[in-house]
């Protein structure tokens, strides 16, 4: 709890990720000497040869209610195909919700329950900005492999053995941000994030590249994420009179923040530049139902995302599995959405890669197969490149070796297992899916965006 009120209050980034970087210490040293009790299975990820069980831990209440939903749609998609091809290993994939209320200190009890009560889990997904310093180190120590959504710098500098992300760092969502705000010849920002901490880590690296860029920070409001109005910020970011904000804020939270900005500048909507997390079927159902309405928001917003690939082998079955999870995934408004959501895409991808790496290593334990996902992501000489779980396992069984290209594309990770993608400009349809508009923002790195990795 006093790491989230330190971040709520609006300490420094240098102190904020001091007080995570003790914080995933702290976690470490109690798991050591925890992990051998009762109820805490050294083992998960052992086959029962009937079912495997993934588990999306992530936050289904709270101020960041709407990410759990995207995650556990991911799961159940890829579940569907890889139990439709004969399971991992003739093990039907089942997928559980662990929810970590988006606070650190909730997620380790609600983690140590997950393990107590959990029959052969082979993988973790989903673990945000909000809890992963807490989590992560947990899942480590229980050799469990896990694919995580957080932006945290602390993860680009240390190495934890079971873990990976598809996505970057929160400091490369913000240059693509701000490479945004460039294009369109912006020059006065207002900035305006939850106070969360998978909101608060985008702020610090946003300024930077803000003053990098020759651009101005006109205003910079702290969005609390309980709150139902924002008078106060929205007439600070009316008065400050931007070119546009870089924002944000999930949820409610966010729906009545620009509400309230449009009502306060006479009915008209300020540019907005959203995180690639603001690809949201809940905040988009939010704005597009209210005074703002459809043609006047996806108008006016764009968000950073990282490249879909839409027109690629593997996106027709992405799309097809997504779509028929609708009424099966509580929380979401419109699956549409889900399509070109990254939290979506990126662990749907990820649940591919780790199925595959177990059958390539003949086992379900995380210590066994990890080595794979990056042999199957990256490639080796002679390797045949995939776009299914089910054309892997025909090429696997086949004696080849393969190449996993998603619906993100291809992954190529760095050695902290961060993979680095191009990032894209997209808006809103009005559908509630998101397209591409632009030239490509490039391969965008915790200070610049440039044309090559």
């Amino acid at each position: 709890m006093g790491y989230m009120t330190m971040a709520r209050r609006g300490k420094s980034a240098v102190a904020r990720t001091r007080m995570r970087l003790a914080l995933v210490m702290a976690v470490m040293a109690l798991v050591v000497s925890t992990i051998g009790l009762p109820g805490l299975s050294t083992r998960a990820g052992a086959s029962s040869g009937k079912s495997i069980t993934i588990a999306s831990v992530a936050p289904f209440t709270g101020a960041d209610a709407a990410l759990g939903p995207k995650y556990e749609a991911a799961c159940y998609a890829a579940a569907q195909a890889i139990n439709k091809a004969g399971g991992v290993m003739g093990n039907q994939v089942n997928c559980k919700t662990v929810d970590t209320r988006g606070d650190p200190a909730d997620a380790v009890p609600a983690v140590r329950q997950m393990y107590a009560t959990t029959s052969n889990l082979a993988l973790v997904i989903g673990c945000t900005s909000d809890e992963a310093s807490t989590v992560v180190p947990v899942f480590d120590a229980h050799q469990t492999v896990s694919f995580c959504m957080t932006g945290e710098s602390e993860f680009d500098s240390i190495h934890f053995p079971y873990f990976f992300r598809l996505v970057p760092p929160d400091a490369a969502d913000s240059v693509a941000m701000v490479k945004i705000a460039q294009n369109k010849g912006y020059k006065n920002i207002a900035l305006a994030f939850g106070n969360d901490a998978g909101s608060q880590t985008f702020v610090s690296p946003a300024e930077a590249a803000i003053k990098r860029a020759g651009m101005n920070v006109v205003s910079n409001q702290t969005i609390d994420m309980n709150a139902t109005t924002f008078e106060t910020e929205a007439q600070a970011i009316v008065a400050a009179h931007p070119d546009a904000i870089l924002m944000e804020a999930l949820g409610a939270a966010g729906v009545a923040l620009l509400t309230e900005i449009y009502q306060l500048n006479n009915n008209k909507m300020i540019p907005v530049i959203g995180t690639s997390g603001m690809i949201d079927p809940t905040f988009f159902t939010g704005v597009t139902t209210g005074p703002i309405g459809v043609q006047n928001f996806i108008s006016n917003f764009n968000a950073d995302n990282q490249t879909v690939n839409v027109g690629g082998p593997a996106y027709p079955l992405y799309k097809k599995l997504v779509l028929a999870q609708s009424g099966k995934v509580k929380g979401v408004p419109n699956f549409q959405g889900l399509l070109t959501a990254n939290g979506t895409v990126h662990l749907y991808d990820g649940i591919n890669l780790a199925a595959l790496a177990m059958d390539m290593s003949h086992s379900t334990v995380g210590a066994k197969y990890k080595a794979d996902i990056l042999k199957i992501a990256e490639g080796v000489p002679g390797a045949v490149v995939v776009s299914s779980y089910a054309a892997g396992v025909k090429a696997l069984k086949a004696g080849k070796k393969i190449r996993y290209e998603g619906v993100g594309g291809l992954y190529q990770f760095d050695s902290y297992q961060t993979a680095f993608g191009p990032f894209e400009d997209d808006q809103y349809n009005a559908d509630g899916t998101t397209s591409a508009v632009g030239a490509s923002l490039g391969y965008c790195n915790l200070t610049l965006c440039k044309a090559k990795p």
